[in-house]
Parts: C-alpha cells; structure tokens; sequence
C-alpha cells in the first residue's frame, strides 16, 4: 500500500498495490528464514553502530570479535560448512546470510568474512579430510580464528607472480615457510594484527630444486596468544574504515610447518618429496584452485548490494519527510521526492538495485549447483567465475556511487556521522578493490568472452590471450557475434522498421533485450578486430591488448549488463499477476531504459538511436520516476531492513 505522503498520481495512471510483507517474501525467497535469523541477529546486536564511534579502536576490535563468535552460535555464519562438522550444509544460504548482514556494521560483516569465508573457505574447498577433522569444528564456532594470507606488499591481483616461499625438507618432512624480502611480507591481511591463531599462506612451492607454483599452507601465527617462533606481525593501524578489523602484516623467518600443513585437494607432496598432481598442467591447477574461492566475489557482490539497500532507504524516507520550497505562493513547501529531479537522482538507482538484487539471484544459485555437485562442469565453473567476477564489479561500484548520491541527497544532515552515512561511505569504499580489483576483474569477464570460455582458458596469460584471438578467423568472430541478425531484430520490433524516431515500442522488454544484446555483441566483434589488426601489423601482442584495455572495459560491462538485464526480465516474467509483479515491471522498465540512457552516445554513434528517439527515452525514464514515486518507500521497505539499522533519527525519525 502506497504511503500516507505519496504524491498524487496523474489522471489515467494505475497505480500497483503492493503489499509489503509479499514483496518481502518474493526478495527473500527460499531463504527467508536464514535471512530473518540475521535480521533478528542484527537487531539484538544494533548497539554496535554506536560503538563503533565511540569506543578506541583496540576496544572496538574485541566488541566486533564477540559479535562474531555469538552471531556463530545461532548457526548464522556456519551455513556453508558440512553438517557433518557442525555446519548447516548449505551454500547458497550462506551467502543469503551474508548478504543480509550487509545492512548492519560493516566490519562484523568483513569479520565474518574473513573468518568463515576467506580462511574457513579455504580450509574447505582447499583442504582434505584431515584439515576439515583437525580445523572445521571450532572454526565454525568461531573459537579458532584465522586469517587469509594471499595478498602481499608487492603483489596483489597477480597472485602467480607472489613472492613467499616455502620449500620442502625432505630430510626433516617440513615446509620451510620464508618472507625473502618486505615486497613479499603479507599485507592487509584481516584477522592477523591481532586474533588470528593459525593462517592459510599462499606460497610458492619449491620441491627438490623445483617450483611448482603458489600453493596453499596452513601456519600457525600464535600459540598461547603469544607470536609464533619465526613469524612477525605488524598491525596495519587505522584505515579509512572498518576498523573492526585487525588488519596486519606478516613476516615468515624460515617458519617450519609439517608435511600435512599443505592444503592438498589438488596437489601433495610425498614424504620423500615426491610432487603429485592430478592437473597436469600448472597454469590450470593454479586457475583451478582459486576457483574453488569464488564464493568471496559472491559474497562481496551481494554485500555491496545490501549496501546501496541501506542507503537508499534512508534517502527515500528523508525524501518523503523533508520539505523544500513551495510549488506556488501560498502554498505547503513541497516534501523532495515530489521534485522530478530528485526522484530522477534515487528512483532509477532503487531499480539498478533491484535488478542487481535479482541478477545476485542467479549467481548465488550457481554457486550453490556448482559447489552443491547439482551443476558441477569446467564450463558450469567458467560461466560461474565470470558471472562472480562481473556482478562483483558492478555491485561494488553502484554501492559506491549509491552512498555517494544519498549523501548528498540528504543533504547537510546525511553528513552528521549519527545518520550513519559517514560509515557506510568509508566503510563500504574497499569493496571496489578486495577479492579483486574491479578493473581487473573485467579483465577477467572480457578475457572469457574472447575464447569464449575455450578448454585453453586457463592455459592462457595476456599474451597467449591474444594470439588466441588472433588465430580465430575474424569472420568466425563477426558470426559469433551475429551483429548484423541483431540489428534486423532490433528494428523488427520497432513499428515502423526503421523509423527509429517513433516513441512505440520503447516499454517492449524485447526491445530493450535487443538493445543491450546488440552493444554488447558489436563490443565483442570490434574488440576482436582489433586485436587481431595489432597482431597483423606485427605489434608486441602486450602492447595490443594495453591499447585496446578502455573496449576491455567497456565490453565486460556491456556484458555484464546484458545479464542483469536478462535475468530482472525473466524474474518479472516468471511472476504470478498481482502488484507485486506490475511494480516490478516498472522498475524493470526503469532500469533498462536507464541503462540505455545512459550509454545514449555510443548508441548513437552506432547507429541505434536517433536524437528524436534518445530523447523519447529520457521522457519515459521521467514517466517511469514519476509512476514509481507512490510506490518509493514500499520499495525500500519491501528489503526488510531492520530499523535499527537505519540508525538515521534527524532522517528517518
């Protein structure tokens, strides 16, 4: 039901009746019940938001670690660890459970990451029985803490290239764990200044003489709560935000670990030194062991969702409280959402964050197949890999863009630090960078789309990337991409045929399909071109691709966007008739002719839009606002959000 302050709907328009709790349940879908037991968690827990301004940062530190270990107990972290262990046996609710602690203080949500998804998820998908008998237990409680060491100083996104080693001693049955320089100490890493007991530690393995690439170890830091012999750590201090989180620095000074320390589900090393592996090649082994921790990219996407959920909520329902001016003399100041640009600056992101709501959807539930057995093929964990790369991306840049505008949108009152603006901002701002540069996750989704998820994926570096492409006959490429039949769909469902000025049409979901899948597949066809001009003019195959990185970029996107779009059509399609699906298919709608709008120029200059129809989509993105606007705080609403976690009195009362 529409709000007591809506605005008045123009004569004609029929207005959808939603019911919120039925909109509720249709977001939470099958996990609504993990997705209340954190409200509830979250809910008992709010005082943190307070904390977190109040207390030093030492003392802070700890209240988020007992947050942690009492949210374990009620099973809300240990979803997706075997049941067998104390677990709940169950992937997918795992991250409905993260992404829905995304409304409350952000560093229990990274502490909980770091602890059950990064080290724990590593411990799991990494290791073998006897480091799931040894470790699992008290993990899941919460009682062991551990951290995640990848990342190093000198190395971040080019994991391959880290420079930690660990050689094996036969003679002794040892990995000798060394940090040869401070480029290769590890840096950043959560949970280590100050609660981690043991560390998962990504090395370069070295047997007989021989690397054999990065491998995975677990190594003690501290026993009895003192440093273990050989290691040191250092605290990273104070951050932007998140200072929940004990970031630290981590030295290895020939730290001597068993034999059984390695995390061996794709590669042992025998007693008497003997490499083993059932993946022959490296390139693919490496490729494949980091697959096995997407679940992070999964689980920061939907977190950056849930925080541009927040935001959004507090900004709408100060919009419908907060008055300015009057729209004539003499009469009431008009209340912000009434102003066409104000609801052009928040509605068309609530739909953004619905359709990236429902795109997160679809990837949880590939997660959950894969990691599940239900759907567990090379090309399933391509398609997986990429998706998580490219919702990664997406997600984490709109929550940033998100808090940015709602900040502003509140004006001097969204920068009191009590209506939690100021923490959600500094917060949520690594996003964009942990488990993976955005950038070069795009890379990532461009590089797919290239070889179009070949068997040599994982064999290929930039290099061998590029001459892939180059072997491929461009003609191969071009019918692929099958350019030209999109362009005969596109004006097919125009009435008119090529009359593109004509404003019909515009609300056809097919149309708007077409639209994306032709600017993503003429991307993929020009990007291919060229690359394959650079070789022919003999050009260092680095040097090509460096040069063409901005349509690398540009076509991931594009992609990525197609997705989001496909997969908000096919949710409201799949829907029963009601008002739940028809203020669905408005923010779809919405969404989609924004994102058109958005790219407007590059439609333009290839020949999709023309300036009269360009501008019959701005005048339906505002018809769209404007029929969206009773509807605005059943929509923000309808993501459940405790209120406590809105934290926001002078916004939200």
């Amino acid at each position: 039901m529409a709000p007591e302050n809506a605005s008045t709907p123009a004569p004609g328009d029929v207005q959808p009746e939603i019911d919120v709790s039925s909109l509720t349940a249709v977001l939470d879908g099958e996990y609504a019940g993990i997705r209340d037991l954190v409200r509830t968690n979250l809910a008992t827990y709010a005082s943190v938001l307070e904390e977190a301004d109040d207390l030093d940062i030492g003392a802070f530190r700890e209240r988020v670690r007992e947050i942690v270990v009492k949210m374990a107990a009620t099973g809300q972290t240990g979803m997706g660890f075997p049941a067998e262990y104390g677990g709940g046996g169950d992937v997918g609710a795992s991250i409905a459970a993260f992404e829905t602690l995304a409304f409350g203080d952000l560093s229990v949500l990274v502490k909980v990451g770091v602890q059950f998804g990064l080290f724990g998820g590593a411990i799991l998908h990494l290791g073998t029985e006897r480091h799931h008998d040894a470790h699992l237990p008290d993990l899941i409680t919460g009682q062991l803490m551990g951290c995640f060491a990848m990342t190093e100083t000198g190395h971040g996104s080019n994991v391959q290239a880290l420079g930690t080693v660990a050689r094996y001693d036969a003679a002794s049955r040892e990995f000798v764990i060394t940090t040869p320089d401070d480029h290769a100490r590890k840096d950043y890493i959560g949970n280590a200044a100050r609660h981690a007991e043991l560390a998962v530690v990504f090395a370069q393995l070295e047997v007989d003489g021989r690397s054999r690439g990065v491998h995975a170890f677990v190594v003690p830091l501290r026993t009895g709560g003192e440093t273990a012999p050989g290691v040191r750590i250092e605290d990273d201090g104070r951050k932007m935000g998140l200072n929940g989180v004990d970031n630290g620095r981590i030295w290895f000074d020939g730290v001597r670990v068993p034999r059984e320390a390695l995390l061996n589900k794709f590669a042992d090393v025998t007693p008497e030194g003997v490499y083993e592996s059932a993946i022959d090649n490296p390139n693919r082994r490496f490729f494949t062991m980091l697959g096995t921790l997407v679940q992070g990219r999964v689980s920061v996407a939907g977190a950056g969702i849930g925080v541009a959920k927040v935001a959004l909520a507090i900004a709408t329902k100060y919009a419908v409280r907060r008055r300015q001016f009057e729209a004539a003399p003499d009469s009431e100041e008009q209340v912000l959402l009434d102003y066409g640009l104000h609801q052009r600056r928040l509605l068309p992101l609530i739909a953004r964050t619905y359709a990236l709501h429902v795109a997160q959807d679809v990837v949880r539930t590939q997660l959950h197949e894969v990691f599940s057995g239900i759907e567990d093929d090379a090309q399933a964990r391509r398609r997986l890999e990429s998706r998580a790369a490219g919702l990664k991306a997406l997600g984490t840049w709109h929550a940033t863009r998100v808090v940015q505008e709602c900040r502003e949108a509140c004006g001097g009152a969204g920068y009191l630090a009590v209506n939690r603006f100021a923490a959600l901002k500094s917060d949520s701002d690594v996003f964009t960078t942990f488990e993976g540069d955005n950038h070069v996750l795009l890379q990532l989704v461009a590089k797919g789309l290239l070889t179009d998820h070949a068997s040599e994926f994982e064999d290929l570096d930039q290099r061998g990337m590029v001459r892939y492409v180059t072997n491929l006959a461009v003609d191969t490429v071009i019918e692929r991409t099958s350019a030209h039949k999109l362009l005969e769909r596109v004006r097919d469902l125009l009435p008119g045929g090529d009359e593109w000025d004509r404003e019909a049409g515009l609300l056809d979901s097919e149309y708007q399909l077409a639209m994306v899948r032709f600017r993503e597949e003429h991307m993929l066809a020009g990007l291919a071109r060229r690359i394959k001009r650079g070789i022919d003019q003999k050009r260092d195959p680095g040097a090509v691709f460096s040069q063409v990185q901005d349509h690398v970029i540009a076509l991931a996107r594009a992609h990525v966007e197609r997705l989001v779009t496909e997969a908000f059509v096919d949710k409201v399609r799949a829907l029963p008739e009601g008002g739940e699906k028809a203020a669905l298919a408005l923010l779809c709608d919405l969404f989609a002719l924004s994102t058109i709008e958005a790219d407007r120029a590059w439609f333009m200059e290839h020949g999709r839009l023309t300036v009269q129809r360009s501008k019959a989509i701005s005048r339906e993105v505002n018809d769209l606002c404007r029929k969206v606007r009773p509807l605005a705080v059943d929509l923000v609403d309808a993501w459940g959000i405790p209120s406590a976690m809105l934290r926001a009195p002078d916004l939200v009362g």
